[in-house]
This record gives structure tokens, C-alpha cells and sequence, in this order.
């Protein structure tokens, strides 16, 4: 990141989007988005040409490249995509902004169609460079587009706007054979997950349970997608009784498989370590893996 400010309580960056943020220093938040890099159609025709070619040398860098050759011998998985780089909502909206994003769905459904089609352009330009070295495992998107309330768009906005990007890589993904098709998202996308399923996802996380995730009843409702999280991650700070009563509410989810038992997002600062390793040990003889 580039730095432009800083004092000892936060600190004020251009990141490798071009999203200038304020950041405090020393513990977990959500920075302030201070400036988004595309305001216009000019701005994006600079960004695409400049950041998003699909062709640009160095992609896939010689370190990558040699890494490649030995993760998989070591039994590493390998995934294409993550945080904070690849998603299609994910990425519409750290170039046009939050609020932006949302309102160009309704002003300029073009511009939105153009943009996430260059991402999936982009996306699967890269993955299938890194297809020709090594077997793929998994295909990750990040998406973070669901509040506590549900997804910051409609399921019929997502099967029109980001269904066929999803078809693309979906159909990438069984060409190459690559098992897994992974989303992120927060908050609550229950009324997503039926359209995401229909475009070929079959893994979700972290699963929420402040915004409503039971991965039990999850389970149930949809029976062939996987699911990672769901763990509340408030019950670390509250103490043995309250973690080994969350383990117990997610064992009959453990017991029926296709779910990986997880905290629902990052560890919160108020969490102590004697708390996180009583989890830790917690989840081990959960998951049978004393």
C-alpha cells in the first residue's frame, strides 16, 4: 500500500485497487473508504487498460511459477481466487464504491454488465494460465454483498447480472475438472443461494449466525452445498460454557458432513488467547482430531 498519512492511532493508504482507506492501527475494524477509483466511464476505460488486461506480462510470476511446480507433491491444495482480488460484486464494488455500485445497477445496467463481464474475462484468463502448470482444486470468488437483513441485491438482479459470469466459470471449472466452486460472503444470503446453486456454487461461507446462519437448518434446506464457518465467533469472548454450548449447537452439521466446522468471520480483539486455545481444543475433539 501506499501510504499517505499516518499517526499513531491510524493510518491512511492507497491500497493495490486504488482505494485510498483509513485504517486504525493495532486492532480489527472496517476501514473508512475515503476514495474509489473508477467515478466514470472515462476513469474505468484508464483502469481497464492500465490494470485489468487480461494479457499484461507477469501475471503469474517466476516465483509463483516455481512454487506451483512443488505445492501440489506437498500436498497443497491449490485455489484460484480469494480476498481481497477476485469477485464479481466484490469487484464492481471496490472500483466504483458501495453506494455507487448499488445505484448504477438501476441507472447504468450496461456499465454493470461490461464490468463484471471484463472481471470474468480477466479471472479466467489468469486461471487458465495457472490450469496449463497445475491441477486446480478450487475456485474461489469473494463477494461480501449480503447484510444482516439478506443480499444488497435482489435474486433476480444476481441470476441477470452476475448469473452468466457465474455460468462461465462454472463451466471453466468442470472442463478442467476442478471439484469445488467457493463464494464468500457475509451477513445473510439465503435468498441468493438458490440462484448461486443454479450457476454451479456448491460451497458457502463463513455463514453468519449474527445475521441468521444455522448451518443445521442450511443443511437441510440445501442438501448439495457445502459450507464452511457458522461458528459464532461472539461465544469465544463469553467464555467456556458459552464455547462449548456453540460447539454442541454445530455438531449434528459435523456429523452429516460437506461442512467444515469454523468461526463465522475473523477472531474479535475482546477475545482473550486462553479463550481461543480452550476453542481450538474444543474444536479438535469436535472434528476428532486429538
Amino acid at each position: 500500500h501506499l501510504v499517505l498519512d499516518e499517526t499513531d492511532d491510524w493510518r491512511v493508504s492507497v491500497d493495490s485497487w486504488g482505494i485510498t482507506r483509513r485504517e486504525f492501527k493495532g486492532r480489527e475494524s472496517m476501514p473508512e473508504f475515503l476514495e474509489f477509483p473508477v467515478k466514470n466511464r472515462r476513469d474505468w476505460e484508464q483502469y481497464k487498460e492500465e490494470r485489468l488486461n487480461p494479457d499484461t506480462p507477469g501475471r503469474i510470476s517466476d516465483d509463483l511459477r516455481g512454487a506451483l511446480a512443488v505445492w501440489p507433491d506437498l500436498g497443497f491444495p491449490i485455489q484460484g481466487g480469494n480476498f481481497p482480488d477476485v469477485g464479481i460484486y466484490g469487484g464492481l464494488r471496490w472500483l466504483l464504491g458501495d453506494e455507487e455500485c448499488l445505484m448504477a445497477f438501476c441507472t447504468d445496467p450496461g456499465w454493470v454488465h461490461e464490468i463484471m463481464e471484463h472481471l470474468t474475462d480477466l479471472y479466467l484468463g489468469v486461471f487458465e494460465d495457472v490450469a496449463g502448470l497445475v491441477r486446480v482444486d478450487v475456485i474461489h470468488m469473494w463477494e461480501d454483498m449480503c447484510g444482516r437483513n439478506g443480499p444488497l441485491i435482489s435474486p433476480e438482479q444476481w441470476d441477470e447480472f452476475m448469473g452468466p459470469c457465474y455460468r462461465r466459470i462454472a463451466g471453466f471449472a468442470t472442463h478442467h475438472g476442478i471439484p469445488v466452486f467457493s463464494v464468500d460472503t457475509d451477513g445473510q444470503p439465503d435468498l441468493i443461494i438458490p440462484p448461486m446453486m443454479a450457476a454451479g456454487v456448491n460451497y458457502l461461507w463463513p455463514l453468519e449466525v449474527a445475521a441468521g446462519c444455522d448451518v443445521n437448518a442450511m443443511q437441510a434446506q440445501y442438501p448439495g452445498l457445502a459450507m464452511m464457518g457458522g461458528i459464532d465467533k461472539r461465544a469465544l469472548a463469553q467464555g467456556p460454557e458459552a464455547i462449548d454450548a456453540e460447539l454442541e449447537r454445530v455438531r449434528p452439521a459435523v456429523e452429516n458432513g460437506r461442512y467444515i466446522p469454523d468461526l463465522d468471520h475473523s477472531v474479535p480483539d475482546d477475545v482473550s488467547w486462553e479463550h481461543y486455545c480452550y476453542f481450538a481444543e474444543g474444536l479438535k475433539r469436535l472434528t476428532g482430531k486429538e
